[in-house]
C-alpha cells in the first residue's frame, strides 16, 4: 500500500508539471499570434496607400505626422577618397534581412540614391561610398525610408527622405571635399521630411 501511495503521488506531480508546461506553451502561442496580428496591421491597414509613386513604381504610404518616421543623413569624406554615410532616424527601426513583406508602423529599410540612382538598400544606419561612386563634381546623396512591403513612407503626400549635397574636387593640399545636408525646411522641390534635428514646418 505504501508503494502504491508513492506511485499515485508521483503520477499526480507529473500531471501538474505537464499541465503547467502545456499552459505555458499555449500562452506563448497566443502571444505570438497577437504579435503577428499587430505586425500585420490588423484589423486595419497601416496608413493609406496613395496614387503617387517613386521612380521605380512603388506607392507612397501616407501616415500621420505625429508618429511618422523621420530621417537625416550625414556624409563625411574618408581618408581614401570615399564617403561615409550615416543615418539619423526617429520613430523608425531597421528590419533585418528576411523580414516578411508587410508594412509595420515605424519599420523597414532605407534606399540610398546618388544623383537619383539607387546604389544601396540599407538595413543599418551606416554605409560607405567608394571613390568610384562619386567622382569629381557636385552630387546629391538622398536617403528615403521604405516599409517592408516596399511602399514609401510618406507624410503630406511627400516621401520621408533627406538629401545631402557633396562636392568632390581634384585632390590638392588646399582643397577638401564638402558635404551639405538639405532637409524638408529647405526650398528643395523634391520635398520630403529631412533631419530629425530640424524643426517641423508649421501648417
Amino acid at each position: 500500500m505504501a508503494w502504491t501511495g508513492r506511485l499515485v503521488t508521483a503520477l499526480a506531480v507529473c500531471g501538474v508539471l505537464l499541465a503547467g508546461s502545456a499552459g505555458c506553451g499555449s500562452r506563448a502561442a497566443q502571444e505570438q499570434e497577437q504579435e503577428q496580428e499587430q505586425s500585420a496591421g490588423s484589423p486595419s491597414p497601416v496608413g493609406k496607400l496613395l496614387e503617387e509613386r517613386d521612380d521605380e513604381g512603388r506607392p507612397y504610404r501616407e501616415v500621420d505626422e505625429e508618429d511618422a518616421p523621420e530621417v537625416g543623413v550625414e556624409v563625411t569624406p574618408d581618408t581614401d577618397g570615399g564617403w561615409d554615410v550615416r543615418l539619423r532616424v526617429r520613430n523608425f527601426r531597421f528590419s533585418p534581412d528576411g523580414t516578411a513583406d508587410r508594412a509595420v508602423p515605424g519599420r523597414g529599410l532605407a534606399h540610398l540614391y546618388v544623383n537619383d540612382r539607387l546604389v544601396a538598400l540599407l538595413r543599418t544606419p551606416g554605409h560607405h561610398l567608394s571613390p568610384h561612386t562619386v567622382r569629381r563634381g557636385t552630387h546629391q546623396v538622398t536617403v528615403r525610408l521604405y516599409a517592408d512591403d516596399e511602399s514609401v513612407w510618406a507624410v503630406g503626400g511627400k516621401p520621408v527622405e533627406s538629401t545631402a549635397d557633396i562636392t568632390v574636387s581634384e585632390p590638392s593640399p588646399t582643397t577638401t571635399p564638402t558635404a551639405t545636408e538639405r532637409g524638408a525646411a529647405d526650398p528643395d522641390p523634391a520635398g520630403g521630411r529631412g533631419s530629425p534635428d530640424q524643426d517641423r514646418r508649421a501648417g
